[in-house]
């Protein structure tokens, strides 16, 4: 018999996991998730209930319906299913792609993904908007399967929209560890931001009361030690090592369903990445989400950790919004876009004397209350180095006044306060920068 990893992640979405805090069970709105070493034979039985009656497109490209799509549109129609397979020629995360897509599977009932990031993004997103279901066969570990919202790009704006969750997640252990090191890299950098959003989701909390919730971290912290400790295992093609990395990142998607929102594993570092992708990508588009992600989390924390371990409090002052170099750096429409995400987080005099005052008053407990979930530095670099994967900007390909420009910039491109506010506005931000590469 296929051994099985779900572990918490078969609890929440059975509705029996209890929150440590609360006492409370916490369920989630995915009605199937399933991480096994092999599924095969078994695609049939796990798609009929959450698809049953329905005509199904099954969605892939032209490289994961040779490793998987082929194999699932032979048993769906095995098992009884009308299938249509689409083998999309030019996927992109971009609406207009999403509306190719959505004019392709007009015939069916409900979609089938079977691959990674713009695959399921895109079918999510389409799915979305036309009111249809749809589940996924992913062929390479990711976070965003399991979540509620799609990362589609608007007229070269990258956004993080609402959508709805996969009816079902379906994890082929025998697939998806033979998927190529470098998209294993990649979902392992993006999981290591959670120490670096979690820092900063909650000094927003701290110093604004924003919403904050330990829940995600809960769930997270089942795993994060091991996963960390697996890391050179995983280029090993180890299925306990690819079991905790697929089950980690469930459980990362998962957290965002029950939030509501991104802000569990999306905070400076996703700035970052999302500036990249929309300054950078049309020039090198073949670095991968999970890649930047891990190298703006190595650099966020190095930040952070230097910030939060000095003795006296950085002293903030009112946010210097320069319209006329943003609208000179982005173009008008992307600029007015980031004129708008700044001023809805900048500090006007008032709030940069109340939280000057609070942190005077307050920093050692502030401090270590943000210490005490946050990993030094050290030990991301090092668990990247085991696994292989990029550590720098200019291992990603960007050169290094690029680079800098992305720590110095992305905190306008999204009014979320991140430790980027902080230093820019403190002043200590453009050194930091300097240091980076």
């Amino acid at each position: 018999m296929t051994k099985e990893y779900g572990g918490v992640v078969n609890e929440l979405v059975a509705g029996e996991w209890k929150h440590p805090g609360t006492g409370q069970r916490v369920s989630v709105d995915i009605r199937s998730i399933v991480i096994k070493e092999t599924l095969d034979g078994m695609e049939g039985e796990l798609v009929y209930p959450l698809h049953k009656n329905e005509k199904l497109a099954v969605v892939s490209d032209r490289y994961t319906y040779e490793v998987l799509g082929r194999r699932i549109g032979s048993a769906l129609r095995s098992a009884g299913f009308a299938i249509e397979e689409i083998i999309w020629k030019t996927p992109h995360a971009a609406i207009e792609s999403v509306e190719e897509l959505r004019h392709l599977t007009r015939h069916s009932d409900g979609l089938i993904a079977v691959g990674s990031g713009t695959i399921n993004d895109s079918v999510k997103y389409a799915s979305f908007l036309d009111k249809k279901t749809y589940s996924v066969f992913p062929t390479s570990p990711q976070l965003a399967y399991g979540t509620p919202t799609a990362s589609i790009s608007f007229a070269g704006f990258k956004k993080s929209i609402a959508a709805r969750p996969a009816q079902g997640v379906f994890f082929d252990l025998s697939v998806i560890s033979q998927c190529p090191i470098r998209l294993t890299r990649s979902a392992f950098a993006d999981l290591i931001c959670r120490t670096t959003a979690q820092v900063d989701w909650l000094m927003s909390h701290l110093l604004f009361g924003t919403q904050y919730r330990k829940l995600p971290y809960f769930l997270l912290a089942y795993d994060e030690d091991g996963l960390f400790d697996h890391a050179q295992a995983l280029q090993e093609e180890d299925f306990e090592a690819f079991g905790i990395l697929v089950r980690m990142c469930a459980l990362m998607g998962l957290a965002i369903c029950i939030t509501n929102t991104s802000h569990p594993g999306s905070m400076g570092e996703h700035m970052m990445s999302h500036y990249i992708d929309m300054f950078f990508n049309d020039l090198n588009p073949n670095t991968l989400h999970g890649e930047q992600v891990g190298v703006t989390s190595l650099t966020m924390s190095r930040l952070q950790n230097r910030i939060l371990s000095q003795d006296i409090p950085p002293v903030l002052e009112p946010t210097e919004i320069r319209e006329s170099a943003m609208i000179a750096r982005y173009g008008n429409e992307i600029g007015q876009q980031c004129i708008t995400e700044l001023k809805n987080k900048a500090l006007d005099r008032m709030q940069a004397d109340r939280i000057n005052r609070y942190l005077s008053e307050n920093w050692q407990r502030f401090a270590e209350q943000l210490r005490a979930v946050m990993l030094p530095a050290e030990r991301l670099w090092e668990a990247m180095q085991a696994i292989g994967a990029i550590r720098t900007g200019c291992d990603l390909g960007l050169p290094k006044a690029f680079y800098q420009e992305v720590v110095l910039y992305s905190r306008e491109v999204r009014d979320r306060f991140t430790m980027l506010d902080m230093a820019a506005d403190s002043g200590m931000l453009e050194a930091f920068a300097e240091e980076c590469r």
